[in-house]
């Protein structure tokens, strides 16, 4: 199995939980459409990078432990996984780099480094922390080096950062949900056995949003609310396996499962465009800005398929 892209942006996001809200500081609101600060906190910036490094190191070294203990090394070799999982393996790892590159650009931006600076590092820091994961995978004789994920991973490093460079502001946000499945019960070792397991592991019940801001688009004098989004999903189903169903599990027959891809149209909400004075408020939007927000939502799938969903996660 691949690694749960979720799972790598969960333990990466460690490096930023410093990174406090700055909205009514003198340095520039994150991810805002303000000058570039003049200043630079000598403090905040050896703090930030320097906690970013260690934790950085720590998590590589931690993975390379939890990961790949069990497993013989190997000499480099390359393995294409590109067809397991229905491609949500994928967008798993688009979205943590997506966040790496969110967090780090953040972190750096609230010591007052200029945007073009910020970007570049957010950019090497996602690409390059995910990339030492594949070549690690790469020696390992349970995986191998995937240029799927790779490709995966640079899409999110260019999704955010072309976006900062030609809009400063993110009007298109990578996120994520996930709602209980029937299927983790038939493979809890490969899907997990209980709630966190699943949350990770279980790509039945995930689902990959693409939410676009559409006040974003509009001149600065409509009326339009600036948090409200239109959100694309993906997501699969009936999968047991990476590639194909096994027919048991320890002696015990298994149902069968028509394996299928969905894809959904619904409404999102940007939290971090909501107003607010709390500075505290402020900060819980920002980090949990990640998680699609339920809504109504119109879902087509391979099998031919339109379903309303009167509340869909």
């Amino acid at each position: 199995m691949s690694h749960p892209g979720l799972l790598i942006f969960l333990i990466s996001s460690l490096l930023f939980l410093e990174i406090p809200d700055v909205s009514n500081s003198q340095i520039p609101d994150l991810l805002s459409k303000k000058p570039d600060s003049v200043y630079i906190h000598k403090g905040r910036l050896i703090g930030s990078i320097g906690g970013e490094s260690a934790v950085y190191l720590g998590s590589i070294g931690g993975l390379s432990v939890m990961w790949y203990k069990d497993y013989p090394q190997t000499s480099f070799h390359f393995f294409n996984d590109d067809n397991e999982w229905q491609l949500m393996d994928k967008a798993g790892h688009s979205i943590s780099a997506y966040y790496i590159c969110r967090f780090a650009y953040a972190s750096v931006k609230w010591s007052g480094v200029n945007e073009k600076l910020s970007v570049l590092y957010a950019g090497l820091l996602g690409f390059t922390y995910l990339a030492n994961i594949e070549i690690l995978d790469g020696f390992s004789s349970e995986w191998g080096f995937s240029p799927g994920d790779l490709a995966a991973n640079t899409f999110g490093c260019v999704l955010f950062s072309a976006q900062q460079l030609g809009w400063h502001e993110q009007r298109f946000m990578l996120k994520y949900s996930y709602h209980n499945s029937n299927y983790a019960q038939y493979r809890p070792d490969l899907l997990g056995d209980n709630l966190i397991q699943n949350i990770l592991k279980d790509y039945n019940g995930q689902t990959f949003w693409v939410s676009a801001n559409i006040g974003s688009f509009l001149p600065k004098s409509s009326k339009f609310p600036k948090w409200l989004n239109v959100s694309l999903g993906y997501g699969a189903e009936g999968m047991l396996g990476g590639t194909v169903n096994p027919e048991e599990y320890k002696g015990n027959p298994l149902p069968e499962f028509d394996r299928y891809r969905k894809y959904f149209l619904t409404m999102d909400v940007d939290l971090s465009r909501i107003p607010t004075r709390s500075k505290l408020l402020k900060g819980v939007f920002n980090f949990v800005n990640f998680i699609k927000v339920p809504c109504p939502a119109l879902e087509y799938n391979s099998k031919g398929q339109f379903k309303f969903h009167s509340l869909y996660f």
